[in-house]
């Protein structure tokens, strides 16, 4: 645990957020982003919803400068990105910038499972902070309810005579649970007779994996949800013809469950400063970014966003970019990659039980990793900004080694100590990430055009930023990937799915592994979403739990508070 100042505390996360006394947050709304109450929609007193219809007058304000947070691969020791999310934020306002945090929300999957949150941690967070990682106001449940219709919708078109004439082996959509369970990956449906049903293959992924998930959060207002929605290809005939949402009259009723999901969520830091959490695919099996609603909502309110994109630069920030920003006309001006020497020293091959010995020689060989990061941000014409996430542990040495080894990268790099100090710990990030987008304008590219082949989109992907040989894959991937073209689908971007842990698909190859090919198990459309997911490696898009699950150690108090939470 970080401790390093007058935060001094064995406090958890939950107990440092369940000690904070919060602004209501219509008035925090109203102070800090002229945002009167009329446009909220309260749950309760200290998270709202601002109204759609409040947004679309905003569009002729100014755009904030955009920052992306994102990190080197995670490890078990710890980087801390979204903590570190908060609490440059937190920074930027603490050195007089008007400054606000677009956020994903958590799953519940990983919170009872191994993950954890994602609100912060220490004093970096935003509140309410259980709120937040259980079923804050609802937007998951309402995601999963909507991509549960559209499985329902297609049994009972094939119960009542199937007028599409779908193939049932070739229906592509499944079914989504906001929680990790294995058992359900693989499943037979409609057993128990001819009143259930055709019995037929099917399986369930978790709800941040949905393509309901990714076209929430790419929307850009509802009529551009709905449009999206019935877009869904849910399978096709023995013709090989695809069937679509909006030939099953799907997406009106959709649309309907996710309309009031839509609008953004607001909610605070510790320290008061207002901060967007809203939509969550993870990064590693989706495009891992809040939605676009928020992000631009919050550049026409704030001056510098703060947002982040999961896991790795070589997953989340490569996602952002080709992704998000290819699709909604955003240009981010800076990239903050967030580690810790901790990590570090495990990507330069220490086990975690040796992490608290100095070891100078493991933080350099581990660097490799954080160096390939900088360099796939660069390639998209961002200039990045490392942050090393201070821990308890961190040595005089350890730190002059990184610093070091960044400067001659021509790349700034600061301690920050978010996490004990808060804002106040960031401030010198804060500055380092002013004078980076004051001083080197960023030139944001993607990293391939639309018209690239979706076979060479994904080998541009492993051969540039993963640091593979090539990828690979058998016949019928191949032949997939050429009937998406020849429908018309060849110019969207693609959505690698594979492992978080490496640039390669072997969560056991740490540092910055070259040579390896990357294997393309499977691909999707998504075209909703307008993406294609590669899924690769042994990735799976229904995780499941650990032996020992977060669930274990969650539980009520005598006086029903929530303890164990983080």
């Amino acid at each position: 645990m970080q401790v390093t100042s007058q935060h001094q505390t064995a406090r958890s996360d939950i107990e440092i957020a369940q000690a904070a006394t919060m602004r209501p947050i219509m008035e925090l709304a109203q102070d800090r982003l002229g945002i009167a109450p009329e446009h909220l929609v309260p749950y309760g007193h200290t998270k709202a919803k601002v109204s759609l219809d409040y947004l679309k007058t905003l569009g002729g304000r100014p755009d904030g400068k955009l920052i992306l947070v994102t990190a080197i691969n995670p490890t078990p020791a710890g980087e801390g990105k979204t903590t570190t999310t908060v609490g440059l934020t937190d920074a930027l306002n603490f050195i007089g910038k008007k400054a606000m945090a677009c956020l994903r929300e958590p799953s519940l999957g990983p919170s009872f499972g191994v993950k954890g949150g994602a609100a912060g941690g220490g004093y970096a967070q935003v509140v309410p902070m259980e709120d937040i990682n259980l079923h804050f106001t609802g937007d998951f449940h309402a995601i999963g309810a909507a991509n549960n219709l559209l499985a329902a919708l297609i049994d009972n078109h094939i119960y009542w005579g199937n007028e599409l004439d779908l193939d049932v082996r070739r229906i592509s959509w499944r079914r989504a649970l906001d929680m990790n369970d294995r058992a359900l990956r693989q499943i037979v449906s409609s057993l128990g007779g001819v009143a259930n049903g055709m019995p037929r293959e099917d399986g369930f992924d978790i709800v941040v994996a949905s393509e309901v998930m990714a076209i929430f959060c790419l929307a850009t207002d509802l009529a551009d949800l709905q449009r999206r929605l019935g877009n869904i290809v849910v399978g096709s005939t023995r013709e090989r013809k695809q069937v679509t949402a909006a030939q099953l009259d799907a997406p009106g009723a959709m649309a309907v469950l996710l309309r009031d999901a839509l609008a953004p969520n607001l909610v605070q830091t510790l320290e008061h400063n207002p901060a967007f959490v809203h939509g969550g695919p993870f990064a590693n099996i989706a495009h891992g970014c809040n939605t676009v609603l928020a992000t631009k909502a919050a550049l026409k309110l704030a001056d510098y966003v703060v947002t982040e994109a999961g896991f790795g630069a070589d997953l989340g920030a490569e996602k952002f970019f080709d992704i998000k920003c290819r699709k909604a006309g955003l240009s981010p001006a800076a990239a903050v990659i967030v580690a810790s020497l901790r990590a570090l020293k495990m990507h330069g091959g220490l086990a975690k039980a040796d992490l608290k010995t100095e070891n100078v020689a493991a933080v350099a060989a581990g660097f490799a990793n954080l160096r390939r990061h900088i360099e796939n941000v660069r390639k998209f014409g961002v200039p990045p900004v490392v942050a090393i996430n201070r821990f308890s542990a961190d040595t005089a040495a350890e730190i002059a080694c990184v610093q070091e080894l960044c400067a001659a990268m021509g790349v700034p790099c600061v301690m920050a100590d978010h996490w004990a100090l808060g804002g106040a710990g960031a401030a010198d990030l804060a500055r380092a990430v002013v004078e980076t987008i004051e001083t080197r304008p960023a030139s944001f590219k993607p990293l391939y055009p639309d018209s690239m082949k979706l076979w060479d989109k994904i080998n541009t992907i492993a051969t540039s930023l993963y640091g593979a040989e090539g990828i690979a894959a058998d016949s019928t991937v191949k032949k997939r990937l050429e009937e998406f073209e020849a429908n018309g689908f060849g110019h969207l971007p693609v959505c690698i799915a594979k492992t978080q842990y490496s640039n390669s698909t072997d969560p056991t190859k740490l540092g910055a592994p070259t040579g390896h090919t990357v294997t393309v198990r499977e691909v999707r459309l998504s075209a909703g979403a307008e993406f294609v997911v590669a899924v690769c490696g042994d990735i799976m898009t229904m995780p499941g739990l650990p032996r020992v699950p977060s669930a274990a150690k969650i539980g009520l108090t005598e006086s029903g508070a929530i303890a164990g939470l983080f």
